[in-house]
């Protein structure tokens, strides 16, 4: 289960969150292997402009993001858009913008692919914001355990929709940024370790 401390802290540039959200209801939100692939690809669209993702896991009935967004003037020179001062609402509310576009698409070719009609995800997208080196840890550990908790897996390694993998290969390219975590462990093998605990 992942810890939690308060689900509305506004978002700011620069600065790290853990993003969650849930289905609307008892269904799924990913149904079949497509469903997470199409997920993923909607995320390097919506999202990796504005954000670097640390760590990622997709289970059927809900997704989670440890993500840290960039700076303003690399995600207006990424979407090749002026940039201009902002109050403090409107850096939420434009940080906020591109995540709801990435719902709304995948909801929309859900119900499009599924026949149904109506909201897909829970009203608001759950964030929690760090400040605390150990807590961030935590929560990174807890994401990538996910799957182990919900029942889908006997071991975080089998899990094909969850960063978890690609910090075991570094050699391979990934579109998670691992360097930030990864400076938390010594090697590879205290990666792994601390993420049995």
């Amino acid at each position: 289960m992942i810890l939690q401390k308060p689900i509305h802290d506004d978002f700011e540039f620069e600065q790290i969150y853990h993003l969650f959200t849930r289905v609307s209801g008892n269904e799924l939100i990913f149904r079949k292997e497509g469903s997470y692939l199409y997920f993923l690809d909607q995320i390097s669209k919506y999202l990796l402009p504005i954000m670097d993702i640390y760590a990622y896991c997709l289970v059927p009935q809900r997704f989670s993001l440890l993500i840290c967004f960039r700076s303003q003037a690399e995600i207006c020179r990424n979407l090749n858009i002026e940039m201009k001062d902002l109050s403090k609402n409107e850096k939420h509310k434009f940080l906020m913008q591109p995540i709801s576009n990435l719902l709304n698409s995948y909801a929309k070719a859900y119900n499009k692919m599924f026949q149904r009609k109506g909201a897909l995800f829970v009203d608001f997208i759950k964030r929690e914001k760090f400040d605390d080196e150990e807590w961030l840890k935590e929560v990174y550990k807890n994401i990538h355990q996910i799957p182990v908790h919900s029942q889908a897996v006997n071991d975080i390694s089998e899990w094909k929709y969850s960063s978890y993998k690609s910090y075991l290969d570094v050699s391979k390219p990934s579109k998670i940024n691992r360097n930030f975590m990864l400076g938390f462990f010594e090697n590879q093998n205290d990666f792994i370790e601390f993420h049995k605990k």
